[in-house]
C-alpha cells in the first residue's frame, strides 16, 4: 500500500520527530502531562487486521489497539499475555510466546485530546487460544469507569474464523431511544461470546449515526435556511470546521464508550467499511450539485478524520477543507492538499503511517469525500477470505465505486486465492443489499409529476414537512432508494459485480456469500442458475446468497413496509441464465410459536436450542401471517463454517477430520416449476427457527467442511432491555467446480 503523499512543498508547517518514534506534521500542543497516571478519555478499542505467516509456518493474528488520552501523555505502553486455551480440556497446554510489551504510537494530538495506536500480534497455536492486554498505568478521566484487563480470542492455525455482522448501529434523529431499550442487542452479542466466542465482528456501516448534527449541532443554522440556493452558497469557514469536529468526536466518545458497546469493542476485534450516517444521513446520494456544496465537502472531510481514527486505527490527512483556506478546495492525486497551517496550529499529525497491506486504496479521491476509498481484503483464518468495499467514498446518485476500484478488488482477490488454495469462500460486505426485492415502480412514482404539487405546497406552506428532506427539496424517501443497488440507475454496476463474483467463484471453485446492511430489516437473498439449467447447488457458482442482516440498534421499518417488500419478492432474472429472489426463512415470529403463543410463560430464556424465550408482557406480531422473507425487528447474524476441524493433538498433529463425509452430500437441482423462495438445496431446508444452524452455537455438519452455517438473530420485544433473541438459521454449501475443492486442503 502506498505511503501518504509527502508535505508540499510550499508547506509552512514545520514536522517533527515525535518521542513515540513517528514523524509527524505541526508542533502539537506543546503540553507535556506530569501524572503518574495514563488519563483516558476513550478506548481501548480492538481491531483485527490481518494474518501473516512465518517462514517457519506458523501464522500471525495481526490486530491494533487504539486509546485517546488527554494531551501531553508520553510513551504508553501495552502488555499481551497468552491467557490459556478456550477448550478447558486441553488444560494447561503451552503456548510459543509470552507476554509482550507493545509502545504506543501517536496518530493524532491536539490541545483536547490524542490518540494513540498500539500495533499487537500474536502467534496462532495449534489450539484456540485467549488472549489478555492491558494498558500500563491506564485511568479513566470519568472515574466511575474503572480499567481492568481486557481478553479476546484467536483461531486455532488450522481453524476459520467464527464471524459476528452487524450494521446501523445508532438510532436515527426523532427516535425514542429509551422505549427501544437503547443499544440492547449488545447484550445478547455479548451473551453468545461468553458461550462461543467469536473471533471478528464485521462492521457493514453507520456504526454511529451522526445525523444530529444537523438538529441540535453546528449545522442547525445552515439546515434551517428554507432557500436551497442559499443553502447551497453557504460557505464552511474554520469557525464551522471547528465546530464540527467537536462535535463527530463527542458524538465518537460518547457512544464507543457506552457499554455494552464499548464492551464489545474492546474484546471482540472489529473490521469496519462506512456508510452514509457515519457522515450524515443520504450523504452521496443527493443530487451532484447540491453535494458539490461547501457544507457537505466540509462534513465529508471532518466526517472521514474521525472515521479512520476511531474506526480504522489509522492517522488522518494533515487537513481537511474548509472555504477560509482556499488551498485545502484544491483536490490533489492523493487527497486534500496542501496542508492548513491554521488547522495545524498547536496540533500533530503522524505522517509516516504506512497504513497496512489489508487495505486496497481507491486510483483517485471520491467525488465528495475528497480522499481516496479504502476498501478491505483479510483472510479470517485457515479457509475463507473476506472482501469489504468501501461504501461511501466513491458514492454518488449514479455510481456505487468507481470501474477502477472493482478492478483492483478483483486483482486483489485473483492474486491471494492463485496464492492460496486452502480458501474455499469469499465473504464480500457491501454497504447496502444486492439481493433485494426491487422497488423501481415506487421510484416512478416519487419522481413523476404527481409528486409537484405537494412540493409547491411544502415550499409555500410546509404541508406534508416529512415527506420531504431537509437539504434538497426531493422526496425523503429518495436518496435511500438511491442507495440500493437495485435502484434504476444502478443496474448495470449491480449486473456487473454479479457476474464478476460469479467468474471468480467459477474460477477458484470458491463459494461467495455477500454481507449487506442498511434497510433496518432481516432477509436472505440469493442468486443462483435458472432452474432450466439443472445445476445443483453444491456445484453451482452463480449461487450467491445474501445475508441482509439490519438493524442491531436502529428501530426497524413498520410492519406494513416490511409485507410490502415481502409482496414485491418477485423471481428476477439478473440474465439470461441467473435467477435472484429472497429465501423465505422466517417460519414465526421471534419469541411466537405459529400459533402467537409465547414460547415460555415464565420469561425465561433459553440460548442453547435456538428458541429465546420473552420477557414479560406483551410480544406484537411483526409480521402478516403471509410474510416468511422480511423481519422487521432489530436483528444481527451468526457465521460459521458448517464443520469444525478437530483440535489436533498435541502429540498427533496430523489428525484426520471426522467431518469428511458431509463435503460428498449433493442436492438435487431444483425443478423448472418449484418455488426457489422455498429451500433449493440442503443446507436451506427447513430454513428458520428449527434450522440445526438456529441456535448459533453448534457446527451443522450439513453442508460440509467448507460450508457455512448462518444464524439471523433477531429481536424478540424492543422492550427488554437484555436484547433477548430468537434464531432463524440456514447453511449454505461449499462450492465443487473442476476439482478445485480436492486441493489444497490442511484437512
Amino acid at each position: 500500500m502506498a505511503q501518504q503523499p509527502p508535505p508540499h512543498e510550499s508547506d509552512p508547517v514545520p514536522h517533527q520527530q515525535d518521542p513515540s518514534g513517528v514523524t509527524g506534521v505541526g508542533n502539537g500542543p506543546q503540553v507535556v502531562s506530569t501524572s503518574a497516571t495514563l488519563d483516558v478519555i476513550a478506548g481501548p478499542l480492538l481491531n483485527y487486521r490481518r494474518t501473516s505467516n512465518q517462514q517457519t509456518g506458523q501464522p500471525i493474528w495481526h490486530g491494533s489497539v487504539l486509546i485517546v488520552t488527554t494531551p501531553g501523555q508520553q510513551n504508553p505502553e501495552l502488555v499481551l499475555s497468552p491467557a490459556g486455551p478456550v477448550d478447558a480440556s486441553l488444560g494447561d497446554v503451552g503456548f510459543s510466546v509470552d507476554a509482550r510489551p507493545f509502545h504506543g504510537e501517536k496518530l493524532y494530538e491536539d490541545p483536547k485530546r490524542a490518540f494513540w495506536r498500539f500495533i499487537i500480534e500474536a502467534p496462532m497455536q495449534q489450539f484456540e487460544s485467549r488472549w489478555s492486554y492491558h494498558v500500563r498505568n491506564l485511568v479513566y478521566v470519568d472515574r466511575t469507569k474503572l480499567e481492568k484487563p481486557q481478553v479476546f480470542v484467536v483461531p486455532a492455525a488450522s481453524q476459520s474464523m467464527r464471524i459476528m455482522f452487524h450494521s446501523c448501529n445508532g438510532f436515527s434523529v426523532g427516535t425514542d431511544v429509551d422505549a427501544w431499550s437503547g443499544p440492547a442487542l449488545w447484550n445478547d452479542v455479548l451473551r453468545m461470546h461468553a458461550q462461543k466466542p467469536f473471533h471478528v465482528m464485521l462492521g457493514g456501516g453507520d456504526q454511529i449515526y451522526n445525523d444530529g448534527v444537523r438538529v441540535d449541532g453546528p449545522l442547525k443554522p445552515w439546515t434551517d435556511i428554507s432557500n436551497p440556493h442559499k443553502r447551497r452558497e453557504y460557505p464552511f469557514g474554520e469557525q464551522m470546521r471547528v465546530d464540527c469536529d467537536e462535535y463527530y468526536f463527542n458524538n465518537y466518545v460518547k457512544w464507543y464508550g457506552q457499554p455494552p458497546f464499548s464492551t464489545a469493542n474492546s474484546q471482540i476485534p472489529q473490521v469496519n467499511i462506512w456508510d452514509d450516517h457515519d457522515i450524515i444521513d443520504g450523504f452521496g446520494s443527493y443530487t451532484d450539485h447540491f453535494m458539490k456544496c461547501a457544507v457537505f465537502r466540509g462534513i465529508g472531510g471532518v466526517a472521514h478524520k474521525y472515521y479512520l481514527l476511531f474506526q480504522h486505527h489509522l492517522a488522518p490527512p494533515k487537513s481537511t477543507f474548509t472555504t477560509d483556506a482556499p488551498k485545502t478546495t484544491n483536490v490533489g492525486a492523493h487527497g486534500t492538499t496542501p496542508a492548513d497551517p491554521v488547522q495545524l496550529k498547536d496540533t500533530f499529525v503522524m505522517t509516516d503511517d504506512v497504513g497496512d497491506p489489508s487495505y486496497i486504496m481507491g486510483h483517485k479521491p471520491g467525488p465528495y469525500v475528497e480522499e481516496r476509498s479504502r476498501s478491505v481484503y483479510c483472510q479470517l483464518g485457515a479457509r475463507i477470505a473476506f472482501a469489504g468495499i468501501d461504501a461511501r467514498t466513491e458514492r454518488t446518485r449514479h455510481q456505487i465505486n468507481y470501474p477502477e476500484t472493482y478492478k483492483a478488488l478483483f486483482d486483489r482477490l485473483d492474486k491471494e486465492y492463485s496464492a492460496n488454495p486452502d480458501l474455499k469462500h469469499l465473504i464480500l460486505l457491501l454497504g447496502v443489499p444486492i439481493a433485494y426485492p426491487r422497488l423501481i415502480w415506487l421510484e416512478n412514482i416519487l419522481q413523476s409529476p404527481l409528486i409537484a404539487p405537494i412540493r409547491f405546497l411544502n415550499k409555500r406552506f410546509g404541508f406534508a414537512g416529512g415527506f420531504f428532506n431537509q437539504f434538497d427539496g426531493k422526496v425523503d424517501l429518495l436518496d435511500d432508494l438511491d442507495d440500493h443497488y437495485t435502484a434504476r440507475q444502478h443496474k448495470t454496476e449491480r449486473r456487473e459485480l454479479i457476474q464478476m463474483l460469479q467468474n471468480f467463484s467459477k474460477k477458484f471453485s470458491a463459494r461467495v456469500t455477500i454481507l449487506g446492511g442498511d434497510v433496518h430489516l432481516g432477509a436472505i437473498g440469493r442468486f443462483y442458475s435458472n432452474p432450466k439449467l439443472q445445476i445443483p447447488a453444491e456445484q453451482d457458482w452463480r449461487y450467491i446468497p445474501n445475508i441482509i442482516s439490519s438493524a442491531i440498534t436502529n428501530k426497524p421499518p413498520p410492519q406494513a413496509v416490511a409485507n410490502l417488500l415481502a409482496r414485491r419478492n418477485k423471481i428476477h432474472h439478473l440474465d439470461h441464465d441467473t435467477d435472484e429472489t429472497l429465501l423465505e426463512i422466517f417460519d414465526r415470529d421471534p419469541g411466537l410459536t405459529s400459533k402467537g403463543e409465547k414460547l415460555s410463560p415464565n420469561g425465561e430464556t433459553s440460548l442453547t436450542n435456538g428458541n429465546a424465550a420473552t420477557t414479560d408482557g406483551k410480544i406484537d406480531k411483526k409480521t402478516s401471517d403471509a410474510n416468511h422473507a422480511t423481519m422487521p425487528s432489530r436483528n444481527y447474524a451468526i457465521i460459521c463454517e458448517s464443520a469444525t476441524p478437530p483440535t489436533p493433538s498435541l502429540s498427533a498433529p496430523n489428525a484426520a477430520s471426522t467431518n469428511g463425509d458431509a463435503a460428498s452430500t449433493v442436492s438435487a437441482p431444483p425443478g423448472k416449476k418449484d418455488n426457489p423462495r422455498h429451500p433449493i438445496h440442503v443446507g436451506e431446508q427447513g430454513a428458520g427457527t428449527q434450522h440445526p444452524a438456529a441456535n448459533g452455537l453448534q457446527p451443522t455438519g450439513l453442508c460440509g467442511p467448507f460450508g457455512l452455517d448462518v444464524s439471523l438473530r433477531v429481536e424478540i420485544s424492543n422492550s427488554d432491555r437484555e436484547g433477548r433473541t430468537d434464531g432463524y438459521g440456514f447453511s449454505i454449501p461449499g462450492l465443487a467446480v473442476g476439482g478445485r475443492s480436492e486441493q489444497g486442503t490442511r484437512w
